[in-house]
């Protein structure tokens, strides 16, 4: 049986992108799901450094870089905040690329966005489509899925033509598994 880590890309504590990360991993036939609330990684500092010539990594990020090299793949959806990255999850990348720079180990990679808005995300995933892989991910596939709260009814896809474009997805990145 193959291990995927699921991340929500957020930094809340009520993140509808956790939520779509966890409810596509749970589809993957076969695997064992892992999920990372990034939330819970609110507290680290921000990364310098000066910060880490003084201090060092912070345990958890040295924790989370050893599941990541232990998983078989990710499934990944982005927050967009402001067109990028949310910076409490920007600054957790910034902090385990100093441990190893291609954090994702050339392991293959479900890339997703969502956001209550009309083009879920559709910025942040198309900047992390162009990025992801010189951070080592093998990026499979990518799918954005907008109006979340519309899409998105009692924790699983409800847009027919939305779930049937995502399994075609899924099963790519399943199979590159």
């Amino acid at each position: 049986m193959k291990t995927i880590l699921t991340i929500g890309a957020s930094t809340s504590k009520k993140s509808i992108n956790r939520d779509f990360a966890m409810y596509v991993g749970s589809q993957i036939e076969n695997t064992n799901s892992l999920n990372i609330d990034v939330s819970t990684f609110n507290h680290l500092p921000i990364f310098s450094v000066d910060y880490e010539a003084e201090f060092g990594a912070p345990k958890e990020i040295i924790d989370l870089h050893h599941k990541m090299k232990s998983v078989d793949g990710f499934v990944i959806s982005f927050a967009e905040h402001n067109g990028s990255y949310s910076a409490g999850y920007k600054n957790i990348i910034d902090w385990i690329s100093r441990q190893d720079g291609k954090i994702f180990n050339d392991k293959p990679t479900l890339l997703l966005s969502t956001s209550p808005g009309g083009r879920g995300g559709a910025t942040v995933l198309s900047a992390a489509v162009q990025s992801y892989p010189h951070l080592g991910a093998k990026v499979v596939e990518s799918f954005s899925l907008p109006t979340f709260y519309d899409n998105f009814v009692s924790n699983k896809l409800s847009n027919q033509e939305f779930l049937n474009q995502l399994n075609i997805k899924i099963k790519a990145f399943k199979d590159s598994l």
